[in-house]
């Protein structure tokens, strides 16, 4: 029992919990319990990407701004029940995200608003239903080229190096072979 206590004992000051939430360490290695519900949010605050479960139930929430949960690589349990939810077009990121991550989550969210989707679960939102949103552009699309362009450039530059390396060990290896043969044909004279 003990043990189980210092488990989820809250987590360090100073590892990043947001400030309106109660941060606990779970026995997972630096998992964290990331506790906002409650606390009248009306935005999802900056959540610690070791963040393992999520609690953003009973709050002000209309809804996430698209990218926001893609930060969260650890995340396995996500509460966001009870919030006023605002069906238009920014709803949009948060229905085909919860479709990927957590269907029944998806099916227990209900819009608030406007007043003709009132009480329509989000899961049941079509496109037609919010209006004529754009296609949702894909968050951070620089941000991924960028790294992908600093990804290949690498692998190209370690490819060139293990060719030139390649290339002087051959040098090596010919230049080695070349002297054995002519030092056993050539008689040493002094």
């Amino acid at each position: 029992a003990a043990l189980g206590c210092a488990l989820l004992l809250p987590a360090a000051l100073g590892q990043g919990c947001p400030g309106p939430c109660r941060c606990l360490s779970l026995p997972e290695p630096g998992a964290l319990l990331v506790d906002c519900s409650s606390r009248g949010l009306r935005s999802v605050p900056a959540v610690p990407r070791r963040a393992r479960r999520l609690l953003l139930h009973n709050n002000s929430l209309a809804a996430v701004p698209a990218g926001a949960l893609d930060r969260l690589p650890h995340l396995r349990h996500l509460q966001l029940a009870d919030n006023p939810w605002r069906c238009d077009c920014g709803i949009r990121y948060l229905q085909l995200w919860l479709q990927d991550f957590s269907p029944p989550a998806l099916a227990a969210l209900r819009c608030a608003s406007p007043a003709p989707l009132a009480a329509k679960p989000l899961a049941q939102l079509a496109g037609g239903d919010l209006g004529g949103c754009a296609r949702l552009p894909p968050p951070n699309c620089l941000q991924f080229f960028w790294r992908d362009l600093v990804l290949l450039a690498g692998a190209v530059i370690t490819l060139l190096l293990a060719a030139g390396a390649l290339k002087l060990s051959k040098r090596l290896v010919c230049q080695l072979t070349l002297r054995r043969r002519l030092g056993r044909s050539i008689p040493k004279t002094r």
